[in-house]
């Protein structure tokens, strides 16, 4: 009898240059799907031949991308600037391929699914999709830790504070950081680009103009999506901070849950979920940036039950924007999307 051949799939990355875009297509390398063909292309390309990747140990030409090329793909990534993202997203129905948006550029728009993998993907085994959105990579961290209690217990109010990475703000917010701490180290002036004030050593409790209510865009955005994807009833909010790290964000969280629990109960919860690495109390290594840089986990630990009111705690949770902030749960949804499980 001969063995059933695997399918394969015409595979096209829309965006080379962003953080996130290089993420994807290293997860892609790896051979996490069975790829028959991978393309590339970058609206900044003029001229054919002017630019090159390599995948798998092979050169690619990077193309500029036209409607017409994307006919006969099964699986589109959309990493470039969001209006490219959204002309070429919009045309995955009519051309009969799969696009997932990676760069949050159809936030505002209800009709494409905010998906996070493991929460509410169900979405996508109750019609047929063809454009799903990436979320904010603390949307996935909260909406998993989020979930992961609500399973067992109910939840009265969740606040969150997020120090964030400079790399929120792609390879521009990395050098500006970089920059600066050269500077300060060798008494040099300092710029500021994107941050509009000191990063270095320092932390900044508002980056983005805010609005009548003290809120920033970004804050909004992930209090929506958190409540988009889990259509909660419970109170939520949260509040970032601009830290001085590259990479990882840092949550401080706490929760507030309608009846009394243990911290041995609610470790129990984080425990049997593959996606968290869970450190109970005591534990002899402690959770930090430099550990979760680059893991496939979200790491959550340090849990604080409070006595005032009953059923309260504090926990600490840190993850990596690019890999299970990003790129992971993008290739989760696409193996979904494309009927593999």
């Amino acid at each position: 009898m001969s063995k059933k051949t695997e399918r394969q799939f015409r595979i096209a990355l829309i965006g080379t240059d962003s953080l996130r875009a290089r993420e994807i297509k290293d997860l892609l390398a790896g051979r996490q799907l069975p790829i028959k063909s991978m393309e590339f292309y970058d609206p900044e390309v003029a001229e054919e031949y002017s630019k090159l990747t390599e995948f798998r140990d092979e050169p690619k030409v990077i193309h500029h991308p036209y409607p017409e090329l994307l006919e006969g793909l099964d699986l589109v990534f959309l990493a470039a600037d969001k209006e490219t993202n959204r002309q070429f997203g919009r045309l995955a129905r009519e051309k009969g391929f799969k696009a997932i948006d990676l760069e949050e550029s159809f936030i505002d728009q209800p009709d494409v699914p905010l998906v996070v993998a493991g929460v509410n993907d169900q979405v996508l085994e109750r019609e047929e999709v063809f454009l799903v959105s990436n979320p904010h990579p603390v949307t996935i961290f909260l909406t998993h830790v989020l979930a992961a209690v609500s399973s067992s217990y109910k939840i009265k109010k969740a606040l969150a504070v997020v120090l964030q990475p400079v790399s929120a703000y792609a390879s521009a917010g990395i050098e500006e950081l970089a920059e600066q701490s050269y500077a300060l180290l060798s008494s040099s002036s300092l710029s500021h680009k994107i941050f509009g004030d000191q990063i270095a050593f320092n932390f900044l409790p508002e980056v983005e103009k805010a609005d009548r209510d003290g809120f920033s865009a970004s804050e909004r955005q992930i209090i929506q999506e958190v409540r988009r994807v889990l259509k909660s009833d419970f109170d939520f909010s949260l509040s970032l901070v601009q830290a001085p790290v590259f990479h990882v964000y840092s949550l401080v969280v706490y929760l507030e849950l309608t009846e009394e629990a243990s911290l041995e109960q609610l470790g129990k919860v984080f425990r049997q979920k593959d996606i968290f690495q869970f450190h109970p109390p005591g534990s002899a290594r402690q959770i930090s940036n430099m550990r979760a840089a680059g893991q496939e986990k979200i790491f959550i630990g340090h849990l604080k039950k409070d006595q005032s009111p009953p059923g309260s705690f504090w926990l600490y949770v840190a993850a990596d924007n690019l890999t299970i902030g990003s790129a992971l749960n993008a290739l989760e949804l696409a193996r979904k999307l494309v009927g593999l499980r």
